[in-house]
């Protein structure tokens, strides 16, 4: 459970780190079952419904940058773990009983090239009606400033939706040049393999390059309160109502003003924010091929 100061932390700040959340045979399975999925991308030659590649990916030499949704349905471990107690006894301090899985990934940082995620909110790719929407964070791995630590913006999910579109088509990242945010300030959320961190879905976040000689990996799922609706609609109501982790679902959603940009037009290059960020313009971090040349 969170006290109070931390509910109010993460209320005014927009984030947590609960160190050490996942320990022992859990943690060990969680590491040892994503290894086998990685090494299994042998032979992988193009992004797919699992896989999510990085650029200097080959078939011979396997480099993963994310293991896709799929993961939820193909391993009842990775499934198990989203409605595991200790994640949402947490959660339902800062959502409330009722409380439903939007979606998840495990972002992957490998030693001296993983990719870097540029400035973004997740409200951006998913508005719904209210804004109790959140992503948990789950360290596989060490995590400090070297190795490619997920960074934040104090407070920032109070303040506006940003534009996350290049050439009128979205993007999923901000333009660094064109708002007044002061990425001097950005915070690390650091932390030994097992901790989870906890970051608003409007809060500005983003990863640097991990220039380290050690992997960063980190299980991220999205949750939201059950009567936090997405905007973009529901494709299959059962499967909506599937996805509950906490409680009972319902059919009146709770609406409040929050500032929504619609991710419309969609963006130039389908599928995840490492695609969807090919169409942005002024980046922020740099990349491998950059800091190689």
């Amino acid at each position: 459970m969170l006290s109070d100061r931390q509910i109010e932390d993460y209320r005014r700040d927009g984030y947590l780190v609960i160190p050490r959340l996942i320990q022992g045979e859990q943690l060990a399975e969680l590491r040892g079952l994503t290894d086998r999925i990685v090494a299994e991308a042998r032979g992988v030659g193009a992004n797919d419904e699992l896989y999510d590649l990085e650029p200097s990916h080959t078939p011979a030499l396997p480099r993963v940058r994310r293991l896709k949704p799929a993961i939820f349905k193909r391993y009842a471990f990775f499934q198990a773990l989203t409605r595991d107690p200790k994640i949402t006894g947490v959660l339902s301090a800062l959502l409330g009983p009722n409380i439903r899985l939007y979606g998840g990934k495990l972002n992957m940082k490998s030693a001296g090239y993983g990719s870097p995620v540029e400035w973004h909110q997740d409200w951006a790719f998913y508005p719904h009606t209210n804004d109790d929407v959140l992503a948990t964070g789950i360290y596989l791995d060490d995590c400090d400033l070297d190795n490619g630590p997920l960074m934040v913006i104090p407070g920032s999910h109070h303040g506006p939706t940003y534009d996350h579109h290049a050439d009128g088509r979205f993007c999923g990242a901000m333009d660094p040049a064109a708002c007044d945010i002061d990425f001097s300030k950005a915070v690390p959320l650091m932390g030994p393999a097992g901790s989870m961190t906890i970051h608003h879905a409007r809060l500005v976040h983003g990863s640097a390059l991990n220039r380290s000689n050690r992997q960063r990996r980190l299980l991220l799922h999205e949750y939201t309160a059950a009567d936090a609706w997405p905007l973009m609609g529901i494709a299959n109501f059962d499967d909506f109502n599937g996805r509950m982790v906490l409680g009972e679902p319902g059919i009146e959603p709770r609406i409040v003003a929050a500032p929504v940009r619609m991710p419309l037009p969609p963006a130039d290059h389908q599928g995840s924010i490492y695609e969807n960020q090919r169409g942005t313009g002024r980046r922020f971090f740099s990349t491998f091929e950059e800091q190689a040349g």
